[in-house]
């Protein structure tokens, strides 16, 4: 696995032993995020990639998408936002690695985890199977890859960025279902892998049964806790997907996790021999035109470090950037050292990396999740909150603990446009077609999936009866019911042209059945369907055989009974091109109902706003409208809705983080910035060693008002911050003395400062202080 050059120069290559990756030589503690060059822009990237390496990361992970790069057979794309060459090049230019996955199974939420849909209509296939159709494409496919990258150079043992690749993709979840077929598979995707390049490792992810010269690799929550270990004593412990939230569909409640919660995951991973972490995601962003899997949503992991408009989330970015830094200041001891672990009892316990008495690092975990604690260190008290690990890179000073945040906090904001408000709305109604104006003829309605093969969300299905006056009810208070069984995901049913209602599953149980009473009329009448769907599937096993759209039509309530319709010859066609035209900001599509939207001719993809969450609110309403798609004047905005709403109240807005916060207490520990590395010696950096509040307004904007502050015990978060039942009358005054009108500033948190001791409202509590400013442009 090493590439070596003559002796006496650096080693070239990648290899690995049970500790860690080694690169070009040198032992790595890896940081990683991952960012998906599909889902933004190419104008995007190098910003992105800027802010990811602010926040501390020396990697970033990417899939290669299969069904954007040949979306027919034999027809490839490698442009624009395709352009995967381009993106390791842009991230090798900033001096980062990469881990590329090429799969070709991604899963990622993406439209067939990620397979072309041509690869469905194969003969006798059967993905991710050892299936002779299936492996014969997968490993044309990986060859391609492969290839471009060898080509283009971009292999470390090239001198390039990519130091790891992946084949494959969580197979453990499905290789049941495949039997024998299914260990056969592993075993042939591995070799194959390594037969196209072996300068690299590669890795599969939640594989516990990944051959020798595999690395077998966590993903989750707390792999510092659920994992076993890699399937083999030489072979390091590496964390592919950290989930910093969670995707959502349609119909979810809000994704939540805690900064505080992907710390303590981090740092309980690096104290148990783990070296590399992967955020997933570390930027989401978006899921443009059609590329999100069944009932996915266009925002795609918004609650990340990055947000999906490329803002910084805090405290949750800069919180794990100081944890980078902890752990990299620990660096020579969890590289070279011995691990030793002391259990104190079930809840405290220290971990300890320790080489020859020269370097130590420890770690003092508290994991109880309500209780702080006290744990006697090497002759010294620690206090632990609950639910906390401290990182001391010398085994003596607290640098860091994961949930003592003294990074910047701050919350999102949506402006209202005044360059872009009046809009004006020119509507267009489609005809809803009859069987006569529809061209491809069926005597049963089509399945929905080949139908469209991928080209588009929507199909007409649509037939005609002709019943007499005695077929219908003769009580003017009883109507015929029409019943519709659709395998999914949603139909809008027409009667003679009249809207009856719409129907849709959801992303647990796709399958619906639809029942509306109709008016139906002695002679010919028309019952026409337009089914949808929303996204393919992204997972599971024999995904190729899974289905959509109307299987059964009956009417109910006829005079003769019920009348199944279903095989009465059906009129079927696909529905409509994107609008024609050519080139972040956000759309406010909350009183719309479903549908698409473009912005001059660019797809921002869907939009579901009358699909309630439990909360009774829409999963999504602001949809992310990049710069890179918008001219200086006349943009061009076109919405299909399918089911009716009010475009009036569609609204253009911009986005900033420009409410910013600090909430910090008298046991945070100063910032970890306070500290660094010099040779073998671990410093201070600065003079004056306590704790404060640090505040820093982005893009070079000034604090103009302070809109909270107390110092007592004030509860919330940032853009919701109230006063708790004690507080420093000077606490605003404090605040505005130290930050109105600079653009970064810091507040100390000393007790003298605020108050005299005799005038103290509460001397025997421990005080947090929790301010919040509003950022602005410089006058």
């Amino acid at each position: 696995m090493v590439v070596s050059c003559a002796f006496g120069e650096k080693t070239k290559g990648v290899t690995y032993d049970a500790r860690s990756m080694i690169v070009n030589g040198e032992r790595q503690l890896l940081f990683s995020g991952s960012i998906h060059y599909p889902r933004m822009p190419a104008e995007m990237w190098p910003d992105i990639i800027r802010k990811a390496k602010e926040g501390g990361l020396n990697l970033i992970q990417t899939y290669v998408f299969w069904n954007i790069h040949e979306p027919v057979q034999g027809q490839f794309n490698f442009e624009g936002n395709n352009d995967v060459v381009k993106f390791i090049k842009t991230i090798g230019e900033q001096g980062l690695y990469v881990t590329l996955r090429i799969g070709p199974y991604i899963e990622a939420e993406w439209n067939q985890g990620g397979f072309p849909y041509w690869l469905r209509e194969v003969p006798n296939i059967t993905f991710r199977s050892y299936n002779e159709p299936f492996i014969h494409h997968m490993k044309k496919y990986s060859e391609m890859v492969i290839g471009l990258m060898k080509k283009e150079k971009l292999f470390a043992p090239q001198g390039g960025p990519i130091i790891m690749a992946q084949i494959e993709n969580e197979y453990n979840n499905v290789q049941l279902a495949y039997r024998d077929n299914g260990k056969k598979y592993v075993k042939w995707a591995a070799n194959m892998a390594t037969s196209l390049y072996n300068g690299v490792p590669w890795i599969m992810c939640k594989q516990k049964d990944a051959p020798p010269h595999i690395i077998s690799t966590c993903n989750g929550r707390h792999c510092g806790d659920t994992f076993t270990g890699p399937n083999g004593p030489n072979k390091p412990s590496l964390w592919t997907e950290n989930w910093t939230a969670q995707y959502r569909t349609f119909g979810d409640p809000p994704s939540q996790r805690a900064a505080e919660d992907i710390a303590f995951s981090v740092a309980r991973f690096f104290a148990k021999n783990g070296t590399l972490t992967n955020y997933y995601m570390y930027y989401g962003g978006t899921n443009y035109g059609r590329t999100s899997s069944s009932f996915v949503t266009t925002r795609y992991y918004d609650e990340a470090p990055l947000d999906e408009f490329g803002l910084y989330r805090e405290p949750k970015w800069s919180h794990l950037r100081d944890l980078h830094r902890a752990l990299r200041l620990s660096r020579r001891a969890l590289l070279w050292g011995t691990p030793t672990v002391q259990r104190i009892n079930q809840d405290l316990e220290i971990t300890i990396y320790e080489k020859s008495g020269s370097d130590c690092a420890a770690f003092l975990t508290n994991n109880h999740t309500t209780n702080p604690a006290t744990i006697k260190f090497r002759g010294k008290e620690y206090y632990l909150p609950e639910k906390s690990i401290s990182i001391l890179p010398d085994c003596k000073t607290v640098v860091y603990n994961t949930r003592t945040i003294v990074s910047l906090h701050n919350s999102r904001n949506f402006i209202a446009s005044e360059k872009a408000k009046n809009l004006k709305w020119e509507m267009y109604q489609e005809k809803v077609p009859t069987i006569n104006d529809l061209s491809l003829k069926n005597k049963v309605p089509l399945e929905l999936y080949s139908l469209t093969k991928d080209t588009s969300d929507y199909a007409w299905y649509s037939t005609s009866l002709t019943l007499d006056r005695h077929d219908l009810p003769m009580r003017p208070d009883i109507l015929p019911v029409l019943q519709i069984a659709s395998m999914g995901h949603a139909l809008v049913a027409f009667v003679n042209g009249e809207y009856v209602g719409f129907g849709h599953g959801n992303n647990i149980e796709k399958s619906f059945v639809f029942q509306k009473p109709i008016l139906l009329k002695p002679g010919t009448n028309t019952i026409s369907i337009l089914a949808e769907t929303v996204g393919f599937p992204n997972s599971g096993a024999y995904m190729e055989k899974r289905f959509a759209g109307p299987r059964g039509v009956t009417i109910q309530g006829l005079m003769d009974g019920t009348l199944d319709i279903t095989q009465n010859n059906w009129g079927h066609e696909t529905y409509f091109d994107a609008p024609e035209s050519n080139n972040p900001v956000a759309l406010k599509m909350d009183r719309m109902q479903k549908g698409m939207m473009w912005v001059n001719g660019k797809s921002l993809g869907r939009y579901w706003s009358s699909f309630l969450n439990p909360l009774g609110q829409p999963t999504q309403y602001e949809y992310h409208i990049p710069r890179a798609f918008l001219k200086p004047t006349n943009n061009l905005l076109v919405i299909f809705e399918e089911t009716g709403g009010h475009p009036e109240t569609i609204e253009v807005q911009t986005v900033n983080r420009d409410t910013i916060c600090s909430i910090i207490t008298e046991y945070h520990p100063p910032h970890v910035k306070s500290w660094e590395r010099s040779g073998t010696d671990f410093v201070a950096v600065v003079e004056d060693l306590k704790s404060g509040a640090h505040l820093t307004c982005p893009d070079n904007k000034i604090i103009e008002k302070v809109e909270f502050a107390s110092y007592g015990n004030p509860d919330g978060a940032c853009g919701n911050l109230f006063n708790g039942n004690c507080s420093s009358a000077n606490s605003l005054k404090i605040a505005e003395q130290h930050c109105l009108g600079k653009n970064t500033c810091k507040i100390p948190i000393e007790r003298e400062v605020y108050d005299e001791p005799s005038k103290d409202p509460c001397p025997n509590m421990f005080k947090t202080l929790a301010v919040q400013m509003k950022c602005g442009n410089k006058k």
